[in-house]
């Protein structure tokens, strides 16, 4: 008889804003499992950059070029060519045929397909030892060079992403000089920030939010 395959607990270090091991979480199995799905995660990239496109390039018709509707000369007996006016798509300056206009790129994606993308990203990182878990992140008076010097102590020198939910002015503006950092709320974390950045770090409550989110 068969028995039911019991899935493996993932434990991490939470640290502090100095590095120092506070405390261990496990990682609930019904988010972190393990299991990445490659083509939900392309799916998700895709509407996300799709929804991003501003869709304004444009091109003038025959209609909107500038120019006038006479006919140049008579239908017969120039010799030259046949034509009834200078906006002729056939004429330098003349109107674009086929031409891009304006359009809205955006469309709708399942929510389960971005749940499982997102899901499957979590995992990639996961696997990767790429997720860093702090206790909390709040302070006062914030400013860049503190910040710099947690990410400093956290050996974290690379494209990262942080995840907290209260985000306030003070964080803001001491992420704001930094190029390699962008913060998002638990809300709105998608699979596409996650795999464009190549840390992920967390607050221990921002994630506890990310996993009740995907449960």
């Amino acid at each position: 008889m068969k028995t039911a395959k019991t899935k493996k607990r993932i434990v991490v270090p939470v640290f502090d804003t100095d590095n120092k091991e506070v405390e261990k979480m496990e990682l609930d199995p019904a988010v972190f499992d393990g299991k990445i799905s490659k083509g939900s995660i392309y799916q998700a990239v895709k509407n996300c950059l799709a929804n991003k496109r501003l869709g304004t390039a444009a091109t003038k018709t025959r209609g909107e070029v500038a120019g006038s509707g006479k006919k140049p000369w008579r239908q017969k007996g120039t010799g030259r060519a046949r034509v009834g006016s200078v906006r002729t798509p056939l004429w330098r300056h003349g109107g674009t045929v086929f031409g891009p206009q304006p359009r809205d790129f955006s469309y709708q994606l399942p929510k389960k397909i971005k749940q499982l993308a997102l899901k499957s990203a979590l995992n990639d990182r996961a696997a990767n030892n790429e997720i860093v878990i702090i206790n909390t992140l709040i302070s006062d008076s914030y400013k860049t060079k503190r910040f710099a010097e947690i990410m400093k102590k956290l050996k974290i020198n690379e494209k990262i992403l942080l995840v907290m939910n209260a985000i306030n002015d003070n964080v803001l503006l001491s992420i704001r000089n930094i190029p390699f950092v962008k913060v998002v709320n638990p809300q709105s974390l998608n699979a596409y920030e996650v795999m464009r950045h190549k840390k992920i770090l967390f607050t221990k409550e921002s994630l506890q939010q990310v996993i009740a989110r995907l449960k």
